[in-house]
């Protein structure tokens, strides 16, 4: 619509971009991604060497959505197949977080934030583009097949928190 911009995330979107991660959150019902405070965000997003990168949403100049995304690699593991199909093995993105806000949805931003990481992984020569998405958000599984997005029934998502890892630091022989 007239007025609605997508574009790269900004140095001084930080603060609109963590606030909409927090929105994103308390609508996931994982409260421990509350923790993301902004200078973490800018060193994740503007550091010497960026671990995420961002695009966001605008309507009217205001911020009113954001995807989250980091540089991914597959390797020839068959891992990264789609609908069981052949693996799509090689460097691509996955999408950390979208999120546009309620009052500003059906107005095509999420679709133009994907289409916009679609453009970046097609600039970079990726291949692919990842993410997850709760079993209970049917909606947003309902959005993601509508642009063409396939569940991947070979794969769940594991992790491993820092007290784990920290743990499990300590029990290494390397170093």
């Amino acid at each position: 619509m007239r007025g609605d911009v997508i574009r790269a995330v900004g140095q001084p979107d930080v603060a609109a971009v963590a606030d909409l991660v927090h929105e994103l959150a308390e609508y996931e019902r994982a409260p421990l991604r509350h923790r993301l405070t902004r200078s973490r965000l800018r060193r994740a997003l503007f550091g010497a060497e960026p671990a995420l990168f961002g695009h966001l949403a605008e309507v009217r100049g205001t911020v009113v959505g954001c995807a989250l995304w980091r540089l991914d690699f597959c390797a020839g593991d068959g891992s990264c197949g789609i609908d069981g199909g052949p693996a799509v093995d090689g460097p691509g993105i996955y999408l950390q977080d979208l999120y546009v806000q309620p009052a500003h949805r059906g107005r095509g931003l999420g679709r133009g934030l994907l289409a916009a990481l679609a453009v970046e992984a097609c600039q970079r020569g990726l291949v692919r583009l990842e993410w997850s998405v709760q079993e209970w958000n049917v909606l947003a599984q309902g959005f993601y097949r509508g642009v063409g997005g396939r569940p991947d029934g070979a794969r769940s998502a594991w992790k491993m928190g820092p007290d784990a890892l920290t743990a499990l630091a300590a029990r290494s022989t390397a170093g």
